[in-house]
């Protein structure tokens, strides 16, 4: 079977289903996309290893593994979403350790969460791309503009299998009231904090001020 490489799109998160985000995959020689329903801490941790200016005060979870390997000299070569049972992703990381290697079995946000740390990439099976993967068909101008944006994508629109969506741009205003200064205080109260979701808000404020 033939694999697919994937890059992140981006994350949403869904107005109705309290903690539920959405992961977005897209094939890299393609236009499909690959959304996977992820919890909020999965979410948090991928964002941040996104946002590679958001350094945690300690490390999280995903750090410490990367940490830990690091010191064990393993290292993730690349992480494969191998499998689609009842709308549940598996799966699997390819570790290396004195030229032995091993695949460990995760789940597929801890997974890309570890392959962003590692800088690995992100494979699945084209059959899995073809029962799951989506068009998505934007109604704003900004994916012309900007195709590297990040998609504002709900999970409750991207859930309905097989369908093509209109998408309406949803950009946060929540913080250009404020001035920079007071944009780098809010940045390094929520870090403090440990709100990096907030954080990631702040931050993608402050890049565009720049």
């Amino acid at each position: 079977m033939s694999l697919v490489r994937l890059k992140i799109k981006g994350i949403s998160y869904s107005q109705t289903q309290n903690g539920a985000y959405a992961l977005i995959l897209n094939e890299v020689d393609g236009d499909r996309k690959l959304p996977i329903v992820i919890g909020a801490f999965e979410a948090q941790s991928i964002a941040i290893a996104l946002e590679k200016e958001i350094k945690p005060p300690r490390p999280l979870t995903h750090d410490l593994f990367k940490n830990f390997s690091d010191r064990f000299a393993i290292v993730i070569k690349q992480v494969i979403i191998h499998k689609l049972v009842d709308g549940v992703f598996y799966s699997s990381i390819i570790c290396e350790r004195d030229m032995v290697e091993e695949i460990i079995d995760a789940r597929t946000s801890d997974a890309i969460a570890l392959a962003l740390r590692f800088d690995a990439p992100i494979f699945t099976y084209k059959t899995i791309l073809d029962k799951a993967g989506i068009f998505l068909k934007f109604s704003s101008k900004e994916e012309d503009e900007d195709p590297d944006k990040d998609d504002s994508i709900m999970v409750d629109e991207i859930l309905q299998e097989g369908e093509t969506v209109e998408i309406e741009s949803n950009p946060s205003d929540a913080y250009r009231e404020l001035n920079i200064n007071e944009l780098h205080e809010e940045l390094n109260k929520a870090v403090a904090n440990e709100d990096y979701e907030k954080a990631a808000k702040l931050r993608d404020e402050i890049s565009k001020r720049k």
